[in-house]
C-alpha cells in the first residue's frame, strides 16, 4: 500500500500540467487578457475626452460642427480620392487590418490540429498585412499633413492624431509580437499541445482590430 502510494505521488510531480488538454488557461494568455482588460481602460479614457471635447467644439463660424468644414472631404473614408488627388488609402488599409484578424484566428486553428504548414502561411500574411496597415497609415498622414490637418489644427487635429497615434503604436507592437511567433514557428516551435503564446499574441492582434474599428466608426462615420 505504502508502495502504491509513493509511486502514485512520484507520478503525480512528474505529470506537467497541460491547460490545453485540462481545459484550464495557461499563463500567458491569462496575463494577455489582465493586459487587454488595462488597456481597454486606456482606450475608454481617449474616447471619452474625444467625444467630451466634440461635444464642446464650435467651429471658426460659431457652429458646432464636427470635424471641422475645412476638414471634413479629406476625413471621407469612402472617397478615392483627396481634392488634391492624392489617394485616399483609410478604407483599404481597414479592409487589411479586418482581414488581417481572420488570418491569425486561422492560424491559430491551424496549429491547434498541428497543421504547421497553414500556421507558418497564415501567421506570415498576418504580419505582412499587419505591416501594410501601417504603411498605408504612415501614407495617409502624409497626405493629411499635405492638406493642413496637424496636430496643432484645432482640437480635432490634436484627438485625430493622439487616437490613430497611439493605435498605430500598438499595431506595431502587435507586429512585432507576430513576427516573433512567426519566427520561433519557422524554427519548430509550437504544437498542438503548446501553443500559449500564439493564443496570447492573437488575442492582443483581435483587441487591436476591433478598436481600430472603433475608432473607423468614430472618426469617419459618426
Amino acid at each position: 500500500m505504502a508502495a502504491d502510494t509513493t509511486a502514485l505521488t512520484s507520478a503525480d510531480a512528474h505529470a506537467a500540467p497541460d491547460a490545453h488538454g485540462s481545459g484550464g488557461i495557461g499563463n500567458p494568455v491569462l496575463g494577455m487578457l489582465l493586459f487587454i482588460t488595462s488597456e481597454v481602460m486606456f482606450f475608454a479614457g481617449l474616447f471619452a475626452a474625444y467625444f467630451s471635447i466634440r461635444a464642446a467644439f464650435v467651429d471658426t463660424d460659431g457652429v458646432h460642427r464636427w470635424p471641422p468644414q475645412q476638414f471634413a472631404d479629406i476625413l471621407n473614408p469612402f472617397q478615392l480620392q483627396t481634392e488634391s488627388g492624392a489617394l485616399n488609402v483609410i478604407l483599404p488599409a481597414t479592409i487589411l487590418l479586418v482581414i488581417s484578424s481572420f488570418t491569425c484566428q486561422y492560424a491559430v486553428w491551424a496549429i491547434r490540429k498541428d497543421n504547421r504548414t497553414s500556421f507558418l502561411r497564415n501567421m506570415a500574411v498576418t504580419v505582412v498585412l499587419g505591416i501594410t496597415f501601417l504603411l498605408l497609415q504612415m501614407y495617409d498622414y502624409t497626405v493629411l499633413f499635405h492638406e493642413g490637418l496637424s496636430m496643432g489644427s484645432t482640437t480635432f487635429g490634436t484627438t485625430y492624431f493622439t487616437l490613430t497615434g497611439f493605435h498605430g503604436a500598438h499595431v506595431f507592437g502587435g507586429a512585432v509580437m507576430l513576427s516573433v511567433i512567426l519566427y520561433r514557428g519557422l524554427a519548430g516551435q509550437f504544437s498542438s499541445k503548446h501553443h500559449d503564446a500564439v493564443e496570447a499574441t492573437s488575442l492582443y492582434w483581435h483587441f487591436v482590430d476591433v478598436v481600430w474599428i472603433a475608432l473607423f466608426a468614430t472618426l469617419y462615420i459618426l
